[in-house]
Protein backbone atom coordinates (compact mmCIF):
# COMPACT_ATOMS: atom_id res chain seq x y z
CA UNK A 1 0.00 0.00 0.00
CA UNK A 2 0.75 3.38 -0.61
CA UNK A 3 1.05 6.24 1.51
CA UNK A 4 -1.22 9.85 1.08
CA UNK A 5 1.57 11.69 0.58
CA UNK A 6 3.45 9.11 -1.70
CA UNK A 7 0.11 8.86 -4.08
CA UNK A 8 0.08 13.02 -4.07
CA UNK A 9 3.64 12.89 -5.43
CA UNK A 10 3.28 10.66 -7.78
CA UNK A 11 0.37 12.45 -8.98
CA UNK A 12 2.31 15.44 -9.11
CA UNK A 13 4.66 13.58 -11.41
CA UNK A 14 2.59 12.60 -13.88
CA UNK A 15 0.80 15.99 -14.08
CA UNK A 16 4.57 17.74 -14.79
CA UNK A 17 4.47 17.10 -18.38
CA UNK A 18 1.61 18.01 -18.83
CA UNK A 19 1.77 21.12 -16.62
CA UNK A 20 5.24 21.66 -18.71
CA UNK A 21 3.38 21.75 -21.83
CA UNK A 22 0.71 23.81 -21.06
CA UNK A 23 3.38 26.40 -19.68
CA UNK A 24 5.22 26.34 -23.13
CA UNK A 25 2.02 26.54 -25.10
CA UNK A 26 1.32 29.56 -23.33
CA UNK A 27 4.65 31.37 -23.84
CA UNK A 28 4.24 30.29 -27.46
CA UNK A 29 0.93 31.55 -27.57
CA UNK A 30 -0.18 28.12 -29.77
CA UNK A 31 -3.72 28.79 -27.87
CA UNK A 32 -6.33 28.59 -31.14
CA UNK A 33 -9.80 29.54 -31.20
CA UNK A 34 -12.16 26.43 -32.18
CA UNK A 35 -13.98 26.74 -35.64
CA UNK A 36 -17.19 27.61 -34.02
CA UNK A 37 -20.69 27.26 -35.88
CA UNK A 38 -21.00 31.33 -35.71
CA UNK A 39 -17.48 31.48 -37.46
CA UNK A 40 -18.81 28.95 -40.13
CA UNK A 41 -22.10 30.91 -40.46
CA UNK A 42 -20.74 33.97 -40.74
CA UNK A 43 -17.79 33.08 -43.05
CA UNK A 44 -20.34 31.07 -45.64
CA UNK A 45 -23.01 34.16 -45.73
CA UNK A 46 -20.29 36.51 -46.29
CA UNK A 47 -18.99 34.27 -49.53
CA UNK A 48 -22.60 33.80 -50.67
CA UNK A 49 -22.46 37.86 -50.49
CA UNK A 50 -19.02 37.79 -52.47
CA UNK A 51 -20.69 35.09 -55.17
CA UNK A 52 -23.77 37.24 -55.62
CA UNK A 53 -22.29 40.87 -56.23
CA UNK A 54 -19.33 38.85 -58.32
CA UNK A 55 -21.72 37.11 -60.86
CA UNK A 56 -24.18 39.10 -61.32
CA UNK A 57 -24.80 40.48 -64.54
CA UNK A 58 -20.91 39.30 -64.71
CA UNK A 59 -21.98 38.73 -68.73
CA UNK A 60 -23.64 42.08 -69.35
CA UNK A 61 -20.87 43.78 -70.51
CA UNK A 62 -20.10 41.70 -73.53
CA UNK A 63 -16.85 43.56 -74.73
CA UNK A 64 -13.07 42.66 -74.06
CA UNK A 65 -12.44 45.84 -71.82
CA UNK A 66 -8.98 47.39 -70.51
CA UNK A 67 -6.45 44.40 -70.22
CA UNK A 68 -8.88 41.72 -71.21
CA UNK A 69 -8.18 42.22 -74.80
CA UNK A 70 -4.98 40.57 -74.25
CA UNK A 71 -5.37 38.28 -71.48
CA UNK A 72 -8.70 36.41 -72.60
CA UNK A 73 -7.40 36.09 -76.19
CA UNK A 74 -3.73 34.90 -74.62
CA UNK A 75 -5.96 32.00 -72.07
CA UNK A 76 -7.93 30.95 -75.05
CA UNK A 77 -4.92 30.22 -77.09
CA UNK A 78 -2.95 28.64 -74.55
CA UNK A 79 -6.12 25.82 -74.25
CA UNK A 80 -5.90 25.73 -78.00
CA UNK A 81 -1.99 25.78 -79.06
CA UNK A 82 -0.46 25.49 -74.88
CA UNK A 83 1.12 29.07 -75.95
CA UNK A 84 -0.21 32.95 -76.31
CA UNK A 85 -0.50 33.21 -80.21
CA UNK A 86 -0.89 36.59 -81.95
CA UNK A 87 -3.87 37.68 -83.35
CA UNK A 88 -4.33 40.30 -86.24
CA UNK A 89 -4.87 44.15 -85.39
CA UNK A 90 -8.37 45.32 -84.07
CA UNK A 91 -9.45 42.10 -83.33
CA UNK A 92 -11.10 42.40 -80.64
CA UNK A 93 -14.65 42.66 -82.26
CA UNK A 94 -14.53 39.31 -84.36
CA UNK A 95 -13.26 37.44 -81.37
CA UNK A 96 -16.33 39.21 -79.44
CA UNK A 97 -18.77 38.08 -82.36
CA UNK A 98 -17.99 34.46 -81.62
CA UNK A 99 -14.91 34.15 -84.02
CA UNK A 100 -12.18 32.70 -81.28
CA UNK A 101 -10.05 30.62 -83.60
CA UNK A 102 -8.96 33.61 -85.76
CA UNK A 103 -5.20 33.72 -84.23
CA UNK A 104 -2.81 33.78 -86.30
CA UNK A 105 -0.34 30.50 -86.82
CA UNK A 106 2.63 32.22 -84.65
CA UNK A 107 3.46 33.07 -81.38
CA UNK A 108 3.00 35.96 -79.30
CA UNK A 109 5.64 37.50 -77.35
CA UNK A 110 4.06 38.04 -73.40
CA UNK A 111 5.85 39.28 -70.70
CA UNK A 112 4.22 37.57 -67.65
CA UNK A 113 4.13 34.09 -67.00
CA UNK A 114 1.13 31.63 -68.01
CA UNK A 115 -0.76 30.74 -64.73
CA UNK A 116 -3.42 33.38 -64.93
CA UNK A 117 -3.93 32.97 -68.28
CA UNK A 118 -4.57 29.22 -67.91
CA UNK A 119 -6.78 30.09 -65.05
CA UNK A 120 -9.01 32.36 -67.59
CA UNK A 121 -8.72 29.78 -70.22
CA UNK A 122 -10.14 27.40 -67.67
CA UNK A 123 -12.82 29.29 -67.44
CA UNK A 124 -13.83 29.85 -71.27
CA UNK A 125 -12.88 25.88 -71.68
CA UNK A 126 -16.08 25.32 -69.23
CA UNK A 127 -18.78 28.14 -70.28
CA UNK A 128 -17.16 28.78 -73.94
CA UNK A 129 -14.90 31.28 -75.08
CA UNK A 130 -17.72 33.11 -77.10
CA UNK A 131 -19.88 33.88 -73.61
CA UNK A 132 -18.61 36.71 -71.46
CA UNK A 133 -19.14 34.69 -68.35
CA UNK A 134 -16.57 32.37 -69.71
CA UNK A 135 -14.03 35.18 -70.01
CA UNK A 136 -14.76 36.18 -66.29
CA UNK A 137 -15.93 33.00 -64.67
CA UNK A 138 -11.77 32.40 -63.28
CA UNK A 139 -11.70 35.91 -61.52
CA UNK A 140 -15.19 35.90 -60.22
CA UNK A 141 -15.20 32.90 -58.33
CA UNK A 142 -11.69 32.91 -57.10
CA UNK A 143 -12.34 36.52 -56.41
CA UNK A 144 -15.62 35.03 -53.58
CA UNK A 145 -13.61 32.06 -52.52
CA UNK A 146 -10.88 34.86 -51.14
CA UNK A 147 -13.44 36.58 -49.13
CA UNK A 148 -14.17 33.66 -46.68
CA UNK A 149 -10.35 32.89 -47.15
CA UNK A 150 -9.82 36.29 -45.96
CA UNK A 151 -12.13 35.68 -42.73
CA UNK A 152 -10.54 32.31 -41.49
CA UNK A 153 -7.05 33.84 -41.80
CA UNK A 154 -7.89 37.26 -39.74
CA UNK A 155 -9.53 34.73 -37.40
CA UNK A 156 -6.37 32.99 -37.24
CA UNK A 157 -3.74 35.95 -36.87
CA UNK A 158 -6.10 37.63 -34.24
CA UNK A 159 -7.59 34.88 -32.64
CA UNK A 160 -10.63 37.08 -32.92
CA UNK A 161 -13.52 35.62 -34.90
CA UNK A 162 -15.21 39.35 -35.08
CA UNK A 163 -12.06 40.37 -36.41
CA UNK A 164 -11.70 37.91 -38.97
CA UNK A 165 -15.59 38.40 -40.30
CA UNK A 166 -15.36 41.99 -40.41
CA UNK A 167 -12.06 41.55 -42.58
CA UNK A 168 -13.74 39.04 -44.95
CA UNK A 169 -17.31 41.66 -44.98
CA UNK A 170 -14.77 44.32 -46.02
CA UNK A 171 -13.30 42.14 -49.10
CA UNK A 172 -16.65 41.34 -49.60
CA UNK A 173 -18.28 44.67 -50.54
CA UNK A 174 -14.69 46.86 -51.21
CA UNK A 175 -15.08 47.77 -55.45
CA UNK A 176 -11.26 47.35 -56.19
CA UNK A 177 -11.81 43.65 -55.15
CA UNK A 178 -15.52 43.12 -57.09
CA UNK A 179 -14.11 45.38 -60.27
CA UNK A 180 -11.03 42.79 -60.06
CA UNK A 181 -13.18 39.70 -59.40
CA UNK A 182 -15.65 40.85 -62.90
CA UNK A 183 -12.47 41.49 -65.20
CA UNK A 184 -10.06 39.00 -66.55
CA UNK A 185 -6.92 40.79 -65.58
CA UNK A 186 -4.18 38.84 -63.79
CA UNK A 187 -3.32 40.54 -61.05
CA UNK A 188 -6.51 39.10 -58.56
CA UNK A 189 -4.96 35.64 -59.07
CA UNK A 190 -1.67 37.54 -58.19
CA UNK A 191 -3.55 38.07 -54.33
CA UNK A 192 -4.99 35.25 -54.51
CA UNK A 193 -2.05 32.98 -54.31
CA UNK A 194 -0.53 35.01 -51.90
CA UNK A 195 -3.12 35.25 -49.25
CA UNK A 196 -3.57 31.55 -49.26
CA UNK A 197 0.10 31.05 -48.98
CA UNK A 198 0.28 33.30 -46.37
CA UNK A 199 -2.81 31.25 -44.35
CA UNK A 200 -0.19 28.27 -45.06
CA UNK A 201 2.48 30.11 -43.13
CA UNK A 202 0.26 30.65 -40.54
CA UNK A 203 -1.44 27.20 -40.12
CA UNK A 204 2.93 26.21 -39.95
CA UNK A 205 3.43 28.00 -37.50
CA UNK A 206 1.08 27.51 -35.05
CA UNK A 207 1.71 23.52 -35.80
CA UNK A 208 5.08 24.17 -35.14
CA UNK A 209 4.69 25.98 -31.97
CA UNK A 210 2.54 22.89 -30.79
CA UNK A 211 5.44 20.82 -31.73
CA UNK A 212 8.34 22.72 -29.83
CA UNK A 213 5.72 22.71 -26.87
CA UNK A 214 5.15 18.70 -26.61
CA UNK A 215 8.80 18.26 -27.12
CA UNK A 216 10.71 21.05 -25.08
CA UNK A 217 8.35 19.78 -22.15
CA UNK A 218 9.42 15.56 -22.84
CA UNK A 219 13.36 16.92 -22.74
CA UNK A 220 12.63 18.57 -19.18
CA UNK A 221 10.64 15.72 -17.66
CA UNK A 222 12.86 13.22 -18.98
CA UNK A 223 16.00 14.71 -18.25
CA UNK A 224 17.69 14.09 -21.74
CA UNK A 225 19.87 16.49 -22.69
CA UNK A 226 18.66 18.24 -26.27
CA UNK A 227 20.25 18.11 -29.19
CA UNK A 228 23.37 20.53 -29.84
CA UNK A 229 20.78 22.16 -32.35
CA UNK A 230 17.62 21.62 -30.69
CA UNK A 231 14.71 20.21 -31.15
CA UNK A 232 13.98 19.06 -35.04
CA UNK A 233 11.05 21.24 -36.63
CA UNK A 234 9.88 17.78 -37.86
CA UNK A 235 7.64 17.64 -40.96
CA UNK A 236 6.03 20.53 -42.37
CA UNK A 237 3.75 20.60 -44.98
CA UNK A 238 2.16 23.65 -44.64
CA UNK A 239 4.88 25.05 -45.14
CA UNK A 240 5.82 23.22 -48.50
CA UNK A 241 1.80 23.87 -49.46
CA UNK A 242 3.22 27.90 -49.31
CA UNK A 243 5.77 26.98 -51.16
CA UNK A 244 3.76 25.69 -53.82
CA UNK A 245 0.99 28.57 -53.23
CA UNK A 246 3.96 31.47 -53.99
CA UNK A 247 5.33 29.79 -56.74
CA UNK A 248 1.96 30.27 -58.26
CA UNK A 249 1.33 34.21 -57.94
CA UNK A 250 5.17 34.38 -58.77
CA UNK A 251 3.97 32.17 -62.25
CA UNK A 252 0.80 34.80 -62.86
CA UNK A 253 3.21 38.14 -62.25
CA UNK A 254 6.42 37.94 -61.32
CA UNK A 255 5.48 40.85 -58.90
CA UNK A 256 4.75 37.43 -56.38
CA UNK A 257 8.70 37.26 -56.09
CA UNK A 258 8.22 40.17 -53.69
CA UNK A 259 5.61 38.02 -51.48
CA UNK A 260 7.87 34.75 -51.81
CA UNK A 261 10.83 37.08 -50.29
CA UNK A 262 8.99 38.90 -47.22
CA UNK A 263 7.00 35.63 -46.66
CA UNK A 264 10.09 33.45 -46.74
CA UNK A 265 11.53 35.78 -44.20
CA UNK A 266 8.62 35.94 -42.29
CA UNK A 267 8.53 32.34 -41.04
CA UNK A 268 11.43 32.28 -40.92
CA UNK A 269 11.93 34.94 -37.89
CA UNK A 270 8.76 33.29 -36.54
CA UNK A 271 10.63 30.70 -35.97
CA UNK A 272 13.40 31.91 -34.14
CA UNK A 273 11.29 33.56 -31.55
CA UNK A 274 9.52 30.66 -30.75
CA UNK A 275 13.00 28.96 -30.21
CA UNK A 276 14.44 31.87 -28.48
CA UNK A 277 11.10 31.90 -26.31
CA UNK A 278 11.62 28.13 -24.86
CA UNK A 279 14.87 29.11 -24.20
CA UNK A 280 16.76 26.89 -26.44
CA UNK A 281 20.60 27.05 -26.10
CA UNK A 282 22.03 28.03 -29.35
CA UNK A 283 18.62 28.93 -30.89
CA UNK A 284 19.95 31.38 -33.39
CA UNK A 285 22.16 28.46 -34.72
CA UNK A 286 19.78 25.69 -34.35
CA UNK A 287 17.17 28.02 -36.22
CA UNK A 288 19.46 28.41 -39.22
CA UNK A 289 20.40 25.13 -39.62
CA UNK A 290 17.17 23.11 -38.37
CA UNK A 291 14.52 25.77 -40.09
CA UNK A 292 15.90 28.33 -42.05
CA UNK A 293 18.03 26.24 -44.66
CA UNK A 294 14.88 24.19 -44.57
CA UNK A 295 12.69 26.73 -45.27
CA UNK A 296 14.61 28.10 -47.84
CA UNK A 297 14.30 24.81 -50.39
CA UNK A 298 10.47 24.18 -49.30
CA UNK A 299 9.58 27.55 -49.89
CA UNK A 300 11.95 29.30 -52.61
CA UNK A 301 13.32 25.70 -54.45
CA UNK A 302 9.33 24.10 -54.48
CA UNK A 303 8.15 28.25 -56.06
CA UNK A 304 11.22 27.31 -58.38
CA UNK A 305 9.65 24.16 -59.71
CA UNK A 306 6.03 25.41 -59.81
CA UNK A 307 7.80 28.45 -62.14
CA UNK A 308 8.98 25.93 -64.46
CA UNK A 309 6.24 23.90 -64.39
CA UNK A 310 3.44 26.53 -65.37
CA UNK A 311 5.71 27.17 -68.65
CA UNK A 312 5.60 23.83 -69.69
CA UNK A 313 2.91 24.06 -72.50
CA UNK A 314 6.30 26.36 -74.06
CA UNK A 315 8.54 23.95 -73.51
CA UNK A 316 7.00 21.30 -75.31
CA UNK A 317 5.64 23.98 -78.39
CA UNK A 318 7.94 24.32 -81.08
CA UNK A 319 6.39 27.47 -81.98
CA UNK A 320 6.55 29.41 -78.58
CA UNK A 321 7.75 32.80 -78.64
CA UNK A 322 12.11 32.78 -78.44
CA UNK A 323 11.25 28.51 -78.28
CA UNK A 324 14.82 28.48 -79.98
CA UNK A 325 16.88 32.37 -79.01
CA UNK A 326 19.55 30.52 -77.48
CA UNK A 327 19.69 29.30 -81.56
CA UNK A 328 19.14 32.44 -82.97
CA UNK A 329 21.65 34.00 -80.90
CA UNK A 330 24.43 31.56 -81.75
CA UNK A 331 24.42 30.56 -77.97
CA UNK A 332 23.36 27.05 -78.81
CA UNK A 333 25.22 24.43 -76.75
CA UNK A 334 24.39 21.10 -78.92
CA UNK A 335 22.48 19.91 -76.49
CA UNK A 336 18.16 20.07 -76.52
CA UNK A 337 17.67 20.29 -73.08
CA UNK A 338 20.69 22.86 -72.24
CA UNK A 339 19.70 24.81 -74.78
CA UNK A 340 15.88 25.18 -73.96
CA UNK A 341 16.66 26.10 -70.68
CA UNK A 342 19.21 28.85 -72.10
CA UNK A 343 16.26 30.44 -74.56
CA UNK A 344 14.07 30.27 -71.95
CA UNK A 345 16.94 32.09 -69.69
CA UNK A 346 17.35 34.80 -72.48
CA UNK A 347 13.44 35.47 -72.96
CA UNK A 348 13.00 36.60 -69.63
CA UNK A 349 15.64 38.77 -69.83
CA UNK A 350 13.89 40.42 -72.17
CA UNK A 351 10.99 40.42 -70.40
CA UNK A 352 12.90 42.13 -67.64
CA UNK A 353 14.51 44.95 -69.72
CA UNK A 354 11.04 45.60 -71.31
CA UNK A 355 9.62 45.65 -67.46
CA UNK A 356 11.95 48.10 -66.06
CA UNK A 357 11.86 50.19 -69.48
CA UNK A 358 8.69 50.78 -69.81
CA UNK A 359 7.63 54.18 -69.34
CA UNK A 360 5.69 55.09 -72.12
CA UNK A 361 2.91 57.66 -70.91
CA UNK A 362 -0.76 56.50 -69.82
CA UNK A 363 -3.83 58.53 -69.15
CA UNK A 364 -4.73 56.78 -66.18
CA UNK A 365 -0.92 56.07 -64.89
CA UNK A 366 -0.63 56.59 -60.93
CA UNK A 367 1.76 57.15 -58.67
CA UNK A 368 1.27 54.55 -56.29
CA UNK A 369 2.11 57.13 -53.42
CA UNK A 370 -1.44 57.69 -53.87
CA UNK A 371 -2.69 54.18 -54.39
CA UNK A 372 -4.40 53.70 -50.95
CA UNK A 373 -6.12 57.16 -51.33
CA UNK A 374 -7.57 55.79 -54.65
CA UNK A 375 -6.65 59.29 -56.03
CA UNK A 376 -5.84 58.30 -59.39
CA UNK A 377 -8.32 54.85 -60.44
CA UNK A 378 -7.76 53.09 -63.38
CA UNK A 379 -10.57 53.60 -65.63
CA UNK A 380 -11.74 50.23 -67.13
CA UNK A 381 -14.61 50.83 -69.54
CA UNK A 382 -16.58 53.54 -70.46
CA UNK A 383 -19.56 54.32 -72.61
CA UNK A 384 -22.29 57.13 -73.35
CA UNK A 385 -25.87 56.67 -73.90
CA UNK A 386 -28.28 58.70 -75.47
CA UNK A 387 -32.03 58.28 -75.00
CA UNK A 388 -33.48 54.82 -75.91
CA UNK A 389 -29.87 53.37 -76.29
CA UNK A 390 -29.13 50.65 -73.76
CA UNK A 391 -32.07 51.29 -71.61
CA UNK A 392 -30.87 54.62 -71.23
CA UNK A 393 -34.55 56.32 -70.22
CA UNK A 394 -33.20 60.04 -69.95
CA UNK A 395 -31.23 62.90 -72.11
CA UNK A 396 -28.09 60.84 -71.55
CA UNK A 397 -26.20 57.95 -69.55
CA UNK A 398 -23.20 56.52 -68.61
CA UNK A 399 -21.88 53.10 -68.42
CA UNK A 400 -18.83 52.98 -66.10
CA UNK A 401 -16.37 50.58 -64.75
CA UNK A 402 -13.47 52.75 -62.78
CA UNK A 403 -11.48 50.72 -60.39
CA UNK A 404 -11.91 52.68 -57.37
CA UNK A 405 -12.10 51.12 -53.87
CA UNK A 406 -14.96 51.86 -51.40
CA UNK A 407 -13.29 55.68 -50.33
CA UNK A 408 -14.10 54.67 -46.67
CA UNK A 409 -12.71 51.60 -46.68
CA UNK A 410 -9.20 52.92 -48.46
CA UNK A 411 -9.08 55.93 -46.61
CA UNK A 412 -10.15 54.21 -43.25
CA UNK A 413 -7.51 51.55 -43.42
CA UNK A 414 -4.76 53.60 -44.68
CA UNK A 415 -4.91 54.99 -41.63
CA UNK A 416 -5.62 51.80 -39.70
CA UNK A 417 -2.29 51.10 -41.64
CA UNK A 418 -0.51 53.55 -39.79
CA UNK A 419 -1.56 53.18 -36.53
CA UNK A 420 -0.69 49.32 -36.70
CA UNK A 421 2.35 50.30 -38.04
CA UNK A 422 2.68 52.17 -34.57
CA UNK A 423 1.25 49.36 -32.42
CA UNK A 424 3.79 46.72 -33.91
CA UNK A 425 6.41 49.32 -32.94
CA UNK A 426 5.74 50.33 -29.21
CA UNK A 427 3.89 46.94 -28.13
CA UNK A 428 5.99 44.79 -30.43
CA UNK A 429 3.20 43.32 -31.45
CA UNK A 430 3.66 40.02 -33.87
CA UNK A 431 0.12 40.37 -35.33
CA UNK A 432 0.41 43.59 -36.25
CA UNK A 433 3.97 43.32 -38.14
CA UNK A 434 2.55 39.87 -39.67
CA UNK A 435 -0.76 41.74 -40.66
CA UNK A 436 2.09 44.51 -42.32
CA UNK A 437 4.56 41.90 -43.96
CA UNK A 438 1.74 41.86 -46.92
CA UNK A 439 1.61 45.22 -47.32
CA UNK A 440 5.53 45.29 -47.50
CA UNK A 441 5.94 42.74 -50.18
CA UNK A 442 2.63 43.91 -52.16
CA UNK A 443 3.34 47.73 -52.10
CA UNK A 444 6.37 48.97 -50.64
CA UNK A 445 7.91 47.64 -54.11
CA UNK A 446 6.26 49.90 -56.57
CA UNK A 447 8.06 52.90 -54.47
CA UNK A 448 11.15 52.25 -56.45
CA UNK A 449 9.53 52.55 -59.94
CA UNK A 450 7.60 55.31 -59.64
CA UNK A 451 9.33 56.55 -62.44
CA UNK A 452 7.38 53.56 -64.73
CA UNK A 453 4.02 53.51 -66.02
CA UNK A 454 2.28 51.66 -63.27
CA UNK A 455 -1.26 51.90 -61.82
CA UNK A 456 -3.62 52.00 -58.80
CA UNK A 457 -5.40 48.70 -59.75
CA UNK A 458 -2.03 47.05 -58.62
CA UNK A 459 -2.99 47.78 -55.04
CA UNK A 460 -5.09 44.95 -55.07
CA UNK A 461 -2.71 42.33 -54.76
CA UNK A 462 -1.86 44.16 -51.21
CA UNK A 463 -5.78 44.80 -50.01
CA UNK A 464 -6.45 41.62 -48.20
CA UNK A 465 -3.69 43.24 -45.70
CA UNK A 466 -5.11 46.74 -45.41
CA UNK A 467 -8.43 45.13 -45.14
CA UNK A 468 -6.84 43.20 -41.83
CA UNK A 469 -5.36 46.03 -40.72
CA UNK A 470 -8.54 48.06 -40.29
CA UNK A 471 -10.44 44.71 -38.89
CA UNK A 472 -7.51 44.86 -36.27
CA UNK A 473 -7.81 48.19 -35.44
CA UNK A 474 -11.90 48.42 -35.38
CA UNK A 475 -11.30 45.13 -33.13
CA UNK A 476 -9.43 47.26 -30.74
CA UNK A 477 -12.18 49.48 -30.42
CA UNK A 478 -14.54 47.30 -29.57
CA UNK A 479 -12.63 45.79 -26.90
CA UNK A 480 -10.96 42.01 -26.08
CA UNK A 481 -14.05 39.86 -24.97
CA UNK A 482 -12.97 40.17 -21.09
CA UNK A 483 -12.97 44.32 -21.04
CA UNK A 484 -15.64 46.70 -19.53
CA UNK A 485 -19.19 45.74 -20.71
CA UNK A 486 -20.34 49.35 -21.24
CA UNK A 487 -16.73 49.83 -23.11
CA UNK A 488 -17.65 46.59 -26.01
CA UNK A 489 -20.99 47.63 -25.79
CA UNK A 490 -20.02 51.53 -27.16
CA UNK A 491 -17.08 49.74 -29.44
CA UNK A 492 -19.74 47.71 -31.05
CA UNK A 493 -22.38 49.90 -31.61
CA UNK A 494 -19.43 52.45 -33.48
CA UNK A 495 -18.00 49.98 -35.44
CA UNK A 496 -21.29 48.27 -36.07
CA UNK A 497 -22.91 51.71 -37.27
CA UNK A 498 -19.48 52.69 -39.19
CA UNK A 499 -19.82 48.99 -41.17
CA UNK A 500 -23.31 49.62 -41.71
CA UNK A 501 -22.26 52.86 -43.53
CA UNK A 502 -19.48 51.03 -45.43
CA UNK A 503 -21.92 48.83 -46.88
CA UNK A 504 -23.96 51.95 -48.07
CA UNK A 505 -21.64 53.53 -49.55
CA UNK A 506 -20.53 50.61 -51.42
CA UNK A 507 -24.15 49.86 -52.56
CA UNK A 508 -23.91 53.97 -53.74
CA UNK A 509 -20.95 53.21 -55.81
CA UNK A 510 -22.02 49.69 -57.17
CA UNK A 511 -23.18 50.95 -60.78
CA UNK A 512 -20.04 52.29 -61.64
CA UNK A 513 -18.20 48.87 -60.74
CA UNK A 514 -20.34 47.05 -62.37
CA UNK A 515 -20.96 48.98 -65.72
CA UNK A 516 -24.71 49.60 -65.02
CA UNK A 517 -26.24 52.01 -67.41
CA UNK A 518 -27.17 55.30 -65.22
CA UNK A 519 -28.39 58.56 -65.55
CA UNK A 520 -25.22 60.85 -66.65
CA UNK A 521 -26.41 63.28 -63.58
CA UNK A 522 -25.97 59.92 -61.05
CA UNK A 523 -22.53 59.28 -62.16
CA UNK A 524 -21.26 62.14 -61.88
CA UNK A 525 -22.78 62.12 -58.14
CA UNK A 526 -20.61 59.00 -57.94
CA UNK A 527 -17.25 61.24 -58.93
CA UNK A 528 -16.14 62.40 -55.65
CA UNK A 529 -12.65 63.61 -56.91
CA UNK A 530 -11.54 65.26 -59.82
CA UNK A 531 -8.88 62.68 -60.61
CA UNK A 532 -11.64 60.11 -60.88
CA UNK A 533 -12.76 61.72 -64.64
Amino acid sequence: MHTEEETSHRADVQDEPAALESSYRRRLKTFDLPVSRMAWAGAMALFGLALVLRLWGLGGIDELIFDETYYVKDGYALTQEGVEMSWPDDQDDVFESGDVDSYEDTASYVVHPPLGKWLIGLGMMVLGADNPVGWRISTAVLGAVAVPMLAFIARRLFRSTTVGLIAGLLLAVDGLAIVHSRTSLLDPFVMFFALAAFGALLIDRDRFREHLAVQAARLHTSATVAPPLGISGGLRPWRLTAGVLLGMSCSVKWSGLYFLAVFGIMTVLWDWWARRTIAQRRWLLGGLVRDAIPAFFATVGTAVVVYLASWSGWFASSVGYNRHLAEQDGASTGNGVLDSLLSFWLYHRQAYEFHIGLDSEHPYEANPLGWPLMLRPTNFYYRTYEYGEHGCSVAECASHVLSVGNPLIWWLGTVAVLVTLVIAIVRFDGRAWAALAGIAAGYLPWLMYMDRTIFTFYAIAFEPWLLMCLAYVLGLVIGPSGSDGERRLAGGLFTGSLLVLIVLVSAFFWPIWSGEVIDLEQWRFRMWLPSWT
